[in-house]
């Protein structure tokens, strides 16, 4: 053997000897075979050691715009896909996936994307070449209540707009004025602005006003409704306000008109949609159709008739009420309609009907805290039904009473505050 050299140098024939932290000093191992790769924790591999490519065994590597190259996805597990169906998605859908689930309608083309996906109340985005989104009707999520004009016996007629919020309830407070002060006017809604129209000043007026619901503010004159006339039943659906029946002096009519909610301008004419005249009826409001119940004067009627805003046809008498109506309030939640005061004399009744089968309405169990005999206004959460004012005789005054009732129990109402005047006279609030 030759001579080995110990001086701790790491040049041929010499032996190693560790460093002071006992490690290996840098050496060639190139030579050294036999060592398990488990065994290597740092490093790096160069990427040409590799082997890559994209059959089985190999390994990806991404291409220079760092994207992976063509390789098979059947295998890929957790990868949402668009939903196929010859129809559209409802609010109810209630996608899996959530949020950015895509939805193909592969009869129409349509594309559709969920935005929300709060379970029975989705909102899906059309994101095709055509247009119409899927989102819950506006009137049943409601959050605030307006009490708009009408009456107290003295005066005669106001102006003025109470606004009272569903989530705390109490006290109303004043909202600002109308244009014009008046009675027997009607209401709807956009998911911004409240509508009046229609009513009696001094003679029948033809008025539409608008005001902002999000800051305190008046209304603004928008147009006129295509003849004056009061005590209609007011309707509202996702893009219009409707005024059905109603009256230009007795027996009342049968025509509806309707306003839009996104241009100013005056109401267009749509028919006699509704089988009878309606003098003083209820309306009421589902998401793709309206509802004119019942009548007060000239020839009382129980009759409920309904219309389509998508076809503007009426459909006659699709059910009863239980009780001519007078000229007292309603309430529209998903799938019913409520009435209230309904009957002769003083009544606490509440009586509702389901819009998902158009039938007569039934006693719903529930019952006002106070009798009411004519023209109180009617407003609607998601939850509870609230009922305004009204009156407790034919000549006033007006109660400033605010009831609630449940929409999912039955039991007497609740008195959970006060308008900021006795007030009567109004068809209906409007609401956001």
């Amino acid at each position: 053997m030759g001579d080995v050299i110990i001086d701790g140098l790491t040049g041929a024939n010499r032996l190693v000897i560790l460093d002071a932290n006992g490690k290996i000093p840098a050496l060639d191992g190139s030579a050294v075979t036999a060592i398990a790769g488990a065994n290597f924790s740092t490093g790096t591999i160069p990427v040409a050691r590799l082997d890559t490519g994209t059959t089985a065994g190999k390994v990806v590597k991404l291409d220079g715009n760092a994207k992976l190259p063509a390789v098979s996805g059947a295998a890929l597990t957790g990868v949402a896909g668009a939903t196929k169906s010859s129809s559209n998605p409802t609010v109810s859908t209630n996608p899996s996936g959530g949020v950015g689930t895509e939805w193909q309608n592969t009869s129409t083309g349509e594309v559709y994307v969920c935005t929300d996906a709060t379970a029975g109340a989705n909102v899906w985005k059309n994101v095709g070449d055509q247009s119409g989104d899927v989102s819950p009707f506006h009137f049943t999520g409601c959050t605030t209540s307006y009490f708009v004009g009408g009456g107290s016996g003295t005066p005669l007629n106001m102006a003025s707009i109470d606004k009272g919020a569903f989530a705390s309830d109490g006290n109303a407070t004043d909202q600002g004025d109308i244009t014009l002060a008046r009675r027997g006017l009607g209401s709807s809604s956009s998911t911004t602005h409240g509508y009046q129209a229609g009513g009696y000043a001094s003679t029948y007026d033809n008025t539409i006003d608008k005001f902002a619901m999000a800051t305190t503010s008046n209304s603004t004159d928008v147009g006129n409704l295509s003849t004056a006339w009061l005590t209609f039943a007011s309707i509202t659906s996702d893009t219009h306000g409707y005024a059905a029946g109603g009256s230009r002096g007795a027996p009342g009519i049968r025509h509806v008109t309707k306003y839009s909610h996104t241009t100013d301008g005056g109401s267009t004419d749509i028919g006699d949609l509704i089988s009878v005249n309606h003098d003083y009826p209820l309306g009421g409001i589902s998401s793709t159709h309206g509802y004119a119940m019942g009548a007060h004067s000239g020839a009382p009627t129980n009759r409920i008739d309904k219309f389509s805003y998508a076809s503007e046809t009426g459909t006659a008498s699709v059910g009863d009420t239980v009780h001519t109506t007078g000229g007292n309030a309603s309430q529209s939640t998903t799938g019913y309609i409520y009435t209230v005061g309904t009957g002769a004399g003083y009544s606490t009744r509440i009586d509702k009907m389901a819009t998902a089968t158009d039938s007569d309405m039934v006693v719903s169990g529930s019952t006002l805290s106070v009798a009411i005999s004519d023209w109180c206004g009617g407003s609607s959460s998601a939850t509870y039904g609230y009922t305004l004012g009204g009156y407790r005789g034919s000549s006033g005054p007006a109660i400033d009473t605010i009831d609630k009732f449940s929409f999912s129990s039955t039991g007497t109402a609740t008195d959970v505050g006060n308008l900021t005047i006795g007030r009567g006279a109004c068809n209906s609030t409007n609401q956001y």
